[in-house]
């Protein structure tokens, strides 16, 4: 039986509704957290959580 492993908010530390197997890659994944409300990116690979650190959208001068 494959492993899995319950997805925690990276930054409340809070458990989400996302279980991982040790057989799932996730690239870009939007991980939302009921507890915080918050919204973050991540990737994972082999049970391995990794939060993705996107810059934020610049505004359009004219």
């Amino acid at each position: 039986m494959k492993k899995v492993k319950w997805i925690f908010c990276p930054v409340c530390g809070g458990k989400t509704r996302t279980m991982i197997r040790e057989d799932t890659e996730l690239k870009k994944y939007p991980l939302f957290c009921p507890k915080c409300k918050q919204e973050t990116l991540i990737e994972a690979k082999k049970l391995k959580v990794i939060v993705i650190k996107e810059p934020d959208a610049k505004t359009q001068s004219r």
